[in-house]
């Protein structure tokens, strides 16, 4: 709603301008406004608000585009001429001033707004012809204007009626449009940090097996086959919206189970998680704090590293914890690129419904994050 507003803060601009003019104008004497009107104020404060807000509003556009400037200026001659000839007439309920109006009205809509308005012109200019005819039969053709008087104000607001609704149907359109890009921007920034996240990892495991192969270690082809699971996971799981999360722990089991096999040093490494069959999560969430762990704990230390992970089911609510030690010297365990990645996917994935705690405390790392999936 925010930046809907900042797009279209000319229209603000206008209303608060118009207001001061309005209230100079009352103030001096130049204009009087006949409360029994109801149309004819309705339709002047309109067209009067917008020709003082499209100006600012669209100034850019309007200097690039002079057919349409010199068909506003022509509007607005057009208006005064209505205006002029309805005071010089000192008819009331002049019907040439209401044609007038209302043909103003739909000219101008048609110039501002040229695909919303042809979308539904044909059964606006339908309807004020049917309307007009109405009025015009009971304002000249009927004597009797007691019954003219009667319906006076209910025929004024048919008529202002599609004025409104045109305006507020064109304003709905272009906050949803501004929606919709929104969501296209998260999609499409949503998928950029997807691919932020696989060569990154890709990259370490793809090391791991080097290494493995340099040294002719038994364990390499199981590796290879560790890592066609994950790569399988990745490219065709990771696209969903959703994944199981019984198979997103199954992914961080595959993971630890490859770099189990490339050390050689003693690595204390425990998973707690809960059984859920129905929980599903956003893929890939849960990786990058795992692989921080090994990148910076237990890569860092000679002996004695650990990771500990739980992640616990609970009314629909994911808490997933990870602790793991760090050498100090070696590693500030500063928040790095991966987990600015993870808060903004989950900023978009999640938006009010993550909570994400980080703490670094006497060489130990530790990450609490709560999803409601609810």
């Amino acid at each position: 709603m925010i930046s809907f507003l900042k797009k279209y803060k000319g229209f603000i601009y206008g209303l608060l301008i118009h207001r001061v003019i309005l209230m100079v104008l009352l103030h001096f004497g130049l204009i009087h406004i006949d409360h029994s009107a109801v149309l004819a104020n309705i339709l002047s404060f309109i067209f009067s608000w917008l020709l003082i807000s499209l100006p600012i509003q669209y100034f850019p556009f309007l200097k690039q585009h002079a057919r349409i400037s010199v068909k506003l200026l022509m509007l607005i001659f057009v208006l005064f001429t209505v205006i002029v000839n309805d005071m010089n007439s000192k008819i009331p309920d002049n019907p040439i001033t209401f044609v007038g109006l209302v043909g103003v009205g739909l000219y101008f809509f048609s110039i501002i707004m040229p695909s919303y308005f042809k979308k539904y012109a044909l059964s606006i200019i339908g309807f004020y012809i049917l309307s007009l005819s109405y009025f015009y039969y009971l304002r000249v053709y009927t004597n009797d204007e007691k019954i003219y008087f009667e319906q006076e104000k209910e025929i004024k607001i048919i008529l202002t009626i599609p004025f409104i609704a045109l305006i507020l149907g064109w304003f709905y359109q272009q906050w949803k449009g501004m929606k919709t890009l929104e969501l296209k921007k998260s999609q499409a920034e949503l998928s950029l940090l997807k691919s932020q996240i696989n060569p990154h990892f890709f990259f370490n495991t793809l090391n791991n097996l080097y290494g493995l192969i340099i040294e002719k270690s038994a364990e390499a082809p199981n590796v290879v086959l560790k890592l066609s699971d994950l790569m399988r996971y990745t490219i065709y799981m990771g696209k969903e919206d959703l994944v199981p999360l019984r198979e997103e722990i199954e992914y961080l089991k595959n993971y630890i189970d490859l770099h189990r096999i490339r050390y050689q040093k003693s690595v204390d490494i425990i998973l707690n998680d809960s059984q859920c069959e129905d929980c599903q999560i956003a893929p890939l969430i849960f990786i990058i704090p795992l692989e921080n762990a090994f990148k910076h704990g237990v890569e860092s230390l000679t002996k004695d590293a650990y990771i500990r992970m739980d992640i616990e089911v609970a009314h629909g609510v994911i808490h997933f914890r990870i602790e793991n030690n760090f050498e100090m010297k070696a590693e500030s365990q500063t928040v790095g690129i991966g987990i600015e990645n993870l808060k903004q996917r989950l900023q978009l994935l999640y938006p009010n419904q993550h909570q994400l705690q980080i703490e670094v405390k006497n060489s130990v790392y530790q990450l609490d994050l709560t999803i409601e999936t609810r």
